[in-house]
């Protein structure tokens, strides 16, 4: 199987992703873990045309070194997370308290 073709594999282990994924309140605690399960049996090219998810590049912030682009997704109904692509996997870096900071917009 192509990396295209392969599920996706979950980074879960930035800090500050999981120090906001466990102060999220039980119900959208629950919503976002669900999610995350759902992206867990998806292969990226699902992951692209998901309209639930709404991957979506995020231009408004450079990314770190060594990134080539990062990424906004819907995590909750009221949250995004970003993340981006190392090949197979998936790596998480935040939850944004809501739409607009995911895009480093105030």
């Amino acid at each position: 199987m192509s990396s295209r073709e392969g599920r996706v594999r979950l980074d879960l282990n930035n800090p500050v992703f999981q120090e906001q994924l466990l102060a999220l309140q039980k119900a959208e605690r629950h919503a976002a873990l669900d999610t995350l399960n759902k992206i867990r049996q998806l292969t990226w090219n699902q992951v692209y045309r998901d309209p639930g998810l709404k991957w979506e590049k995020i231009t408004s912030i450079r990314p770190p070194k060594g990134i080539d682009a990062l990424y906004s997704m819907r995590i909750t109904q009221a949250r995004r997370a970003t993340a981006y692509r190392d090949g197979e996997f998936m790596r998480f870096l935040t939850i944004a308290p809501d739409h607009d900071a995911a895009y480093g917009k105030k």
